[in-house]
């Protein structure tokens, strides 16, 4: 059934390939970015002869979400599912990262999530159904060094998916988490780095590992094609158009040795998470109502 869609965060990366793969697969989608005039002026041209609504929405400025779901609501006449795709990385010791910096990188990954939520959700409820996608992160699962802020803003997403899945499952609202690897996508090309430098020097000559860290990541890639992001926009595609009721919560897409260590950690929680609720007589709220 083709479905309505509007995604964050679609001028590069995982977005970008996200909205093209749903085009094909005759989705209807309004994809959003900044600066459809300024920078990413090419990629809205490209989305747009594509056949995708480009619509301009900056997650971290409350006018523009509000503005932009409405916007999108209108242009597709309605709306069956959000993805949550708009991120920031980081790379760098977490020491070095400012309190700006983390308010950031938070005001992206997290706080943007929950405002395209709070303009979405309403909407959602009135229909009692709706499907909200929220792009992790395997780092949202695990803590690998150099990636600090990053990681725990993810963490923080996970655990504010995992509210939403309870407590809009009565509504027919289902709420689904993407955790990526690392892949080449234009994302390693924007990472943040620390604001203060002062406490280089402390480090010695671990300061530069971070650097050094990235350099060998991207040649590991390099070596290894099956990390190919497609297979991240493909993922989503596939999540979307399962039946309502039997979509993963979870769905770790990795093919260079990280993906069946996370599976069996999230196969775990679950178990855990159906014993607990199950105790409370609440394992209901762990179901989406049809």
């Amino acid at each position: 059934m083709t479905k309505k869609i509007l995604i964050t965060g679609s001028s590069g990366g995982f977005g970008k390939l996200t909205v093209i793969r749903l085009l094909q697969k005759r989705h209807q989608v309004a994809a959003s970015m900044r600066d459809i005039k300024g920078k990413n002026k090419n990629a809205a041209a490209e989305l747009r002869n594509a056949g995708a609504k480009v619509l301009e929405i900056d997650v971290t400025d409350d006018t523009s979400v509000t503005t932009g779901v409405e916007t999108a609501i209108s242009v597709l006449n309605g709306l069956d599912v959000l993805i949550n795709n708009a991120g920031l990385g980081v790379l760098g010791m977490q020491e070095f990262f400012t309190l700006a910096d983390f308010q950031k990188v938070f005001d992206i990954n997290v706080f943007g999530v929950q405002r395209m939520n709070r303009a979405v959700i309403p909407y959602f409820r009135q229909k009692n159904d709706g499907i909200i996608v929220y792009t992790s992160s395997l780092l949202g699962r695990i803590a690998l060094p150099f990636y600090g802020a990053y990681q725990a803003s993810k963490w923080a997403l996970e655990a504010l998916a995992e509210n939403y899945r309870v407590e809009l499952s009565n509504f027919g609202i289902e709420n689904c988490i993407v955790e990526p690897g690392g892949y080449p996508t234009s994302f390693s090309d924007n990472l943040l780095r620390p604001s203060d430098k002062s406490r280089e020097l402390t480090y010695g000559d671990f300061a530069k590992v971070p650097e050094a860290s990235l350099h060998n990541f991207e040649n590991v890639l390099k070596n290894n094609p099956q990390q190919d992001p497609q297979k991240v926009a493909d993922a989503f595609a596939e999540l979307i158009e399962k039946p309502k009721g039997e979509k993963p919560f979870r769905t770790v897409v990795d093919f260079i040795g990280m993906a069946d260590y996370i599976q069996k950690y999230n196969e775990h929680l679950e178990q855990i998470m159906n014993g607990l609720y199950t105790n409370f007589g609440t394992q209901g709220m762990l179901c989406v109502k049809k």
